[in-house]
C-alpha cells in the first residue's frame, strides 16, 4: 500500500486529496498545525475507509516539517507522494512597494525552504523505488504578476524549482507537477471570507475538481503544470 503525505493539509484543497487518493488505496498522512483538525479529518476519512492519520508540524520550521516525515515513515513506511500547498495566507498580500526583508524571509521558509528540504528528504527513497510523485499547489501569482499579490515573487521560484524538477525526474519514472490556481477554493477558509480577496467577486473552485486534477497528473506525468484560472487568463 502507498502514502500520499500532504503538507498544508486543509478543509478545502487537502482533504479532496486525501480522499481522491484515498480511494486509490492510498494511506493518508495528513501534516499541519492544528492537531484537533488533523484529527477530525483522519477521522472523517476513517469513516470513508481510508486509513488516515495527522502529524503536526508548523510548515515556516523546516526541522519540524521533517520530523514529521519521519514520523510519516515510523507510522506508514515511505512517502510514495508529497502533496504541498500550505497557505501563505496575508503574508502573500501587500504591494512590491510594501515588502520588507522579514515579509519576504517568512514567505521563503514557507514556499521555498521547506519544500526544498522536504524534496530533500523523501526524493532519495522514491528514486531507489523507481518511482514516486511530488505535486505542488500554489495561487496563480506564482505564473502571473498581480496587484496587491507582491508576494507570488517567492512563488515563483517554487514553480521553477519544481519545473525543473520535473525535467529532471520525469526519466527516472519520479513525477514533479504543478497546479496553478487563480481562484478561491471551495471550503477553505479564504473561500470563507471573499472579501479579504476581492470584495467578494473572487472566483471559487471546487475542490473535489482540483484533487481530480492533481491525480490525472500524477497518474498521467504527461505535463509538468496544470491551470485552474477562471476569469484571470484562458
Amino acid at each position: 500500500m502507498q502514502t500520499i503525505a500532504i503538507f498544508g493539509a486543509g478543509p478545502g484543497l487537502g482533504r479532496a486529496v486525501a480522499r481522491r487518493f484515498g480511494r486509490e488505496g492510498f494511506r493518508v498522512a495528513l501534516v499541519a498545525r492544528d492537531r484537533d483538525r488533523l484529527d477530525s479529518m483522519a477521522g472523517d476519512l476513517a469513516s470513508e475507509g481510508v486509513q488516515a492519520a495527522g502529524f503536526p508540524a508548523d510548515l515556516t520550521d523546516r526541522e519540524a516539517a521533517l520530523r514529521a516525515v519521519d514520523a510519516i515513515g515510523a507510522r506508514f513506511g515511505p512517502v510514495d507522494v508529497l502533496e504541498y500547498s500550505p497557505t501563505p495566507g496575508g503574508h502573500l498580500r501587500g504591494d512590491a512597494s510594501e515588502l520588507d526583508v522579514a515579509a519576504v524571509a517568512r514567505l521563503l521558509e514557507l514556499c521555498v525552504l521547506t519544500p526544498v528540504a522536504l524534496v530533500g528528504r523523501v526524493l532519495p527513497g522514491m528514486l531507489e523505488r523507481g518511482d514516486g510523485g511530488l505535486l505542488f499547489a500554489m495561487g496563480a501569482a506564482a505564473k502571473y504578476p498581480m496587484p496587491r499579490l507582491a508576494g507570488g515573487m517567492v512563488l515563483s521560484s517554487l514553480r521553477n524549482y519544481v519545473h525543473s524538477l520535473n525535467a529532471e525526474l520525469g526519466p527516472k519514472n519520479v513525477y514533479a507537477g504543478t497546479l496553478v490556481i487563480g481562484a478561491l477554493i471551495e471550503g477553505s477558509a479564504a473561500a470563507r471570507n471573499p472579501s479579504a480577496w476581492g470584495n467578494g467577486r473572487v472566483a471559487v473552485v471546487s475542490a473535489d475538481d482540483l484533487a481530480e486534477r492533481c491525480w490525472d497528473m500524477y497518474l498521467n506525468r504527461d505535463r509538468a503544470e496544470e491551470q485552474v484560472t477562471p476569469g484571470l487568463v484562458g
